[in-house]
């Protein structure tokens, strides 16, 4: 299976993509957490200051029937298909400044963010969950 190769059927192209960086700090992660086969899922939820939170969580559950599964980098990503309609054509960075370790969501969809940078809008003419 190539570094980006969906689980899903051949037709189906990454619909986000996760990079090298963002991968290899997701399996160090899920080590440190006692958890070195995890899963992760990406997605969004209702809420914080801006109307949507970007999600991301380790599972060691199998995928749930309606998931998107991938392998980026030797590291397998759940993808909720409600929260495409969201973060459809995403990158999920891996961020390191002096502010800020961790994941960052670089999104076409979206239109604003709130100063923490979790939180955000998505462009007009979608709605929000």
């Amino acid at each position: 299976m190539s570094s980006a190769e969906a689980v899903n059927p051949p037709s189906d192209l990454p619909r986000v993509t996760v990079t090298r960086e963002a991968a290899e700090y997701a399996m160090k992660k899920r080590a440190e957490i006692g958890q070195p086969k995890a899963a992760l899922r990406i997605g969004v939820k209702g809420g914080g200051c801006a109307g949507l939170t970007y999600v991301t969580d380790f599972t060691e559950e199998p995928p749930r029937e309606r998931d998107l599964v991938y392998d980026f980098h030797g590291l397998t990503v759940y993808v909720d298909q409600k929260s495409l309609k969201y973060i459809e054509g995403s990158v999920l960075e891996f961020q390191n400044t002096l502010m800020y370790q961790g994941f960052k969501f670089k999104n076409p969809l979206e239109d604003s963010t709130c100063g923490c940078g979790h939180t955000f809008s998505v462009k007009k003419g979608l709605k929000t969950v």
